[in-house]
Protein backbone atom coordinates (compact mmCIF):
# COMPACT_ATOMS: atom_id res chain seq x y z
CA UNK A 1 0.00 0.00 0.00
CA UNK A 2 1.43 3.42 -0.98
CA UNK A 3 2.16 6.07 1.73
CA UNK A 4 -0.78 8.22 3.53
CA UNK A 5 -0.96 11.61 0.98
CA UNK A 6 -3.28 13.54 3.92
CA UNK A 7 -2.42 13.04 7.28
CA UNK A 8 -6.22 11.85 7.96
CA UNK A 9 -5.17 8.91 5.76
CA UNK A 10 -2.45 8.41 8.10
CA UNK A 11 -5.18 7.86 10.97
CA UNK A 12 -7.42 6.04 8.99
CA UNK A 13 -4.33 3.60 8.37
CA UNK A 14 -4.42 3.61 12.24
CA UNK A 15 -8.02 2.80 12.38
CA UNK A 16 -7.91 0.21 10.24
CA UNK A 17 -5.34 -1.57 11.93
CA UNK A 18 -6.84 -0.93 15.64
CA UNK A 19 -9.97 -3.17 13.84
CA UNK A 20 -7.89 -5.82 13.14
CA UNK A 21 -6.63 -5.82 16.35
CA UNK A 22 -10.08 -6.37 18.29
CA UNK A 23 -10.71 -8.87 16.46
CA UNK A 24 -7.91 -11.45 17.56
CA UNK A 25 -9.41 -14.16 19.34
CA UNK A 26 -7.00 -13.94 22.34
CA UNK A 27 -8.58 -10.65 23.28
CA UNK A 28 -11.96 -10.61 25.09
CA UNK A 29 -13.76 -7.60 23.29
CA UNK A 30 -14.58 -4.08 25.11
CA UNK A 31 -17.69 -2.36 24.53
CA UNK A 32 -16.60 1.42 23.88
CA UNK A 33 -17.28 2.33 27.26
CA UNK A 34 -15.36 0.00 28.63
CA UNK A 35 -12.28 0.94 26.12
CA UNK A 36 -12.77 4.77 27.92
CA UNK A 37 -12.15 3.31 31.09
CA UNK A 38 -9.21 0.79 30.03
CA UNK A 39 -7.37 4.31 28.97
CA UNK A 40 -8.17 6.44 31.68
CA UNK A 41 -6.67 3.66 33.92
CA UNK A 42 -3.47 3.70 31.55
CA UNK A 43 -3.13 7.24 31.39
CA UNK A 44 -2.83 7.16 35.60
CA UNK A 45 -0.43 4.29 35.47
CA UNK A 46 1.63 6.01 33.03
CA UNK A 47 1.51 8.94 35.08
CA UNK A 48 2.02 7.12 38.29
CA UNK A 49 -1.31 8.01 39.45
CA UNK A 50 -3.07 6.28 41.66
CA UNK A 51 -6.24 5.17 40.54
CA UNK A 52 -9.24 3.61 43.04
CA UNK A 53 -12.42 2.24 42.13
CA UNK A 54 -14.09 5.21 43.91
CA UNK A 55 -12.07 7.55 41.74
CA UNK A 56 -13.45 6.26 38.67
CA UNK A 57 -17.08 5.74 39.51
CA UNK A 58 -16.68 9.36 40.52
CA UNK A 59 -15.89 10.47 36.68
CA UNK A 60 -19.36 12.30 35.70
CA UNK A 61 -18.24 12.22 32.11
CA UNK A 62 -18.35 8.22 32.03
CA UNK A 63 -21.76 7.36 33.37
CA UNK A 64 -23.59 6.67 36.64
CA UNK A 65 -21.90 5.26 39.13
CA UNK A 66 -23.81 1.26 38.84
CA UNK A 67 -22.80 1.41 35.23
CA UNK A 68 -18.77 1.80 35.90
CA UNK A 69 -19.18 -0.89 38.83
CA UNK A 70 -21.24 -3.00 36.49
CA UNK A 71 -18.15 -2.07 33.39
CA UNK A 72 -15.74 -2.71 36.24
CA UNK A 73 -16.56 -6.18 37.40
CA UNK A 74 -16.66 -7.38 33.68
CA UNK A 75 -13.52 -5.72 32.79
CA UNK A 76 -12.35 -7.61 35.50
CA UNK A 77 -14.03 -10.75 34.68
CA UNK A 78 -12.19 -10.38 30.92
CA UNK A 79 -9.06 -9.74 31.96
CA UNK A 80 -7.97 -6.32 31.65
CA UNK A 81 -7.94 -5.22 34.97
CA UNK A 82 -7.26 -6.16 38.29
CA UNK A 83 -8.35 -4.55 41.32
CA UNK A 84 -5.31 -4.42 44.69
CA UNK A 85 -5.07 -3.71 48.16
CA UNK A 86 -4.16 -0.12 49.48
CA UNK A 87 -3.39 1.26 53.11
CA UNK A 88 -7.24 1.34 53.42
CA UNK A 89 -9.33 -1.95 53.40
CA UNK A 90 -12.03 -0.45 52.24
CA UNK A 91 -10.56 1.08 49.26
CA UNK A 92 -9.21 -0.91 46.16
CA UNK A 93 -6.63 0.38 43.19
CA UNK A 94 -7.77 -0.21 39.78
CA UNK A 95 -4.82 -1.29 37.40
CA UNK A 96 -3.95 -2.87 34.16
CA UNK A 97 -3.03 -6.75 33.93
CA UNK A 98 -0.37 -7.99 31.68
CA UNK A 99 -2.78 -8.56 28.45
CA UNK A 100 -4.09 -5.04 28.56
CA UNK A 101 -0.40 -3.83 28.87
CA UNK A 102 0.35 -6.14 25.86
CA UNK A 103 -2.52 -4.34 24.12
CA UNK A 104 -1.43 -1.43 24.32
CA UNK A 105 2.10 -2.55 23.56
CA UNK A 106 -0.03 -3.70 20.13
CA UNK A 107 -1.90 -0.28 19.73
CA UNK A 108 1.64 1.12 19.63
CA UNK A 109 2.76 -1.15 16.80
CA UNK A 110 0.11 -0.45 15.03
CA UNK A 111 0.68 3.19 15.36
CA UNK A 112 3.96 2.68 13.94
CA UNK A 113 2.94 0.08 11.17
CA UNK A 114 0.64 3.12 10.24
CA UNK A 115 3.16 5.90 10.07
CA UNK A 116 5.43 3.37 8.11
CA UNK A 117 2.98 2.74 5.65
CA UNK A 118 3.87 -0.61 5.46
Amino acid sequence: MSKPTRPADLYLRFLNLTEALRGLPSLPELDPLEERILELIARAGQSQSRLCVRDVMARDELGAPATLHTRLKSMREKGWITLSDTEDSRRKQVELTQAALSYFDQLSGAMLKAAKGA
